[in-house]
């Protein structure tokens, strides 16, 4: 019996510790702005795109330690459709073998001014200038796995360093009220205005990647703030991580890589006029800034701060282990009220096409009629079957002392936190909207957002609730324990 535990416990410790090895990293970046107008993604209003007022990129970073392996891809999309995700996967496994399409990591930086992946919107119009839904997937899906193909292949002995700042980028977009109801982005100026409902993370967190000669050629940096500055505009536009990557560039190298890693903050918005505003307006008015601008200042300091902290500390040693897991998360569950709320919603649209024949959907309130559709659908299959459990694939990975955590939700700021106090490692990331599913995600509120109500908490704005956002903290610790020994 001692000799069987004795060998469970080595077995366990040989889990927890991955061997010493020299780091791989490759890196490589990627235009990805439409070549034609394409409807943008991020608002019920459906539009299609009026020009370009920045480029879109994919930025892309290849690591490889030990026989283990992670390629990052950060997107300038609103998120990771699962048709999106399946093509680049097709396209990468004709370009190189080597890479194992389940440990690439595809995260959206949430710009609300990028093309949508989905064939759930509404028939485009016919016209040479005009982008189809398989046009476009196929155009990005194309360029995407060639950057990720250059990127494994260009890989070689690197360093990698890592710290912590904080900046305020975000915050909580969901103003409470006296008699206990919640709303996005809601009037903070009325008399029954009681706070913000959740706490922002102001972390900075940054990995610095360096050749073997200590040039820097790539950074990831996590902010816990979507990037939808911008995100009622008509133009293609990759809103603040387009002037942050260009400041960054200007700082470490012209040719830099910036994988933009958005933390949890499905309750948080770059948005900051729901206290401050006109306090904002006059210091951004007198360091002549616009918003965009003045979130670049901050992420740059805090990122620059941090490597003149941290450079002595590269380090060409980095262990790297990688579990990547599909988790069954329980469906939040839908009552009768909401469906029959929901049902009214949709007969009242369906009525509308109706009598409006010659109308496009478009004009007739089509994505609320599908935002209501997946409600009904969803109590069907509860009925069926009341435990119902919905599938999201999870990243956990150990980098040295660092640990990335994924998910694919507009994930609230609590459960970030939450993963981030309890982690094993020196310094945690959390990363959400990375990866698509078969199913749609959406956001993952909190049990007292779900209290409060509105958009973002409703059951029309999600598929998982409280008690699976606290089964994904759970088991994304749990398998964090294991690759830490902890």
């Amino acid at each position: 019996m001692k000799k069987t535990i004795l060998s469970i416990l080595i077995l366990a410790a040989a889990l927890a510790a991955p061997l010493q090895a020299a780091l791989n990293i490759g890196t490589a970046q990627t235009d990805i702005t439409p070549p034609k107008r394409v409807p943008l993604q991020g608002q019920f209003e459906f539009r299609l795109s009026q020009g370009i007022e920045t480029p879109l990129t994919a930025q892309v970073v290849a690591l490889e330690s030990a026989g283990e392996q992670v390629i990052f891809v950060t997107a300038d999309i609103v998120q990771v459709h699962s048709e999106l995700q399946v093509a680049i996967q097709q396209k990468v496994a004709t370009r190189e073998t080597a890479i194992n399409p389940a440990k690439i990591i595809i995260n959206a930086t949430h710009t609300h001014t990028a093309p949508t992946y989905s064939r759930n919107y509404p028939k485009l119009p016919v016209a040479d200038d005009i982008m189809d839904y398989p046009e476009a997937i196929d155009f990005t899906a194309g360029r995407i796995a060639d950057a990720i193909a250059a990127a494994w292949k260009n890989r070689k002995p690197g360093k990698m360093a890592f710290g912590l700042d904080f900046a305020v980028v975000g915050v909580n977009r969901r103003a409470v009220y006296a008699d206990g109801t919640a709303e996005m982005y809601g009037n903070t100026q009325r008399a029954e205005f009681r706070g913000l409902e959740g706490k922002e993370d102001y972390d900075i967190g940054t990995i610095f990647f360096l050749d073997a000669n200590d040039k820097m050629i790539a950074v990831a940096v996590n902010v816990a703030c979507p990037s939808q500055e911008v995100e009622a505009h008509y133009k293609v536009n990759a809103d603040y991580w387009h002037p942050v990557r260009e400041t960054l560039r200007k700082r470490f190298g012209s040719d830099l890589v910036v994988l933009g890693w958005i933390g949890a903050s499905g309750d948080v918005s770059p948005h900051q006029w729901m206290v401050h505003k006109a306090a904002i307006e006059r210091m951004n008015a007198l360091r002549k800034l616009d918003t965009l601008q003045e979130i670049t200042r901050k992420i740059d300091r805090a990122v620059a701060d941090t490597w003149e902290a941290v450079k002595g500390t590269a380090t060409a040693d980095v262990p790297l282990a990688h579990r990547v897991e599909t988790l069954q998360l329980p469906m939040r569950k839908v009552t009768e009220k909401e469906y029959l709320a929901a049902k009214a919603e949709c007969d009242a649209i369906a009525a509308k096409l109706k009598a409006n024949p010659d109308k496009a959907p478009a004009e007739v309130d089509w994505m609320a009629g599908i935002w209501h559709n997946r409600v009904l659908q969803r109590y069907e299959v509860q009925q069926k079957n009341p435990e119902t459990r919905n599938p999201a694939t999870i990243h956990v990975l150990r980098l040295g002392e660092v640990a990335i955590f994924t998910n694919p939700f507009e994930l609230f700021s609590d459960y970030g936190i939450q993963m981030k106090a309890r982690s094993p490692a020196v310094q945690t990331f959390v990363v959400q909207l990375a990866d698509g599913g078969s199913v749609w995600i959406g956001y993952l509120p909190t049990e007292r957002a779900v209290k409060g109500g509105h958009y973002s908490a409703i059951i029309q704005s999600n598929t998982i609730g409280p008690e699976g956002g606290q089964v994904l903290v759970e088991e994304t610790l749990k398998r964090a324990g294991e690759l830490f020994g902890k």
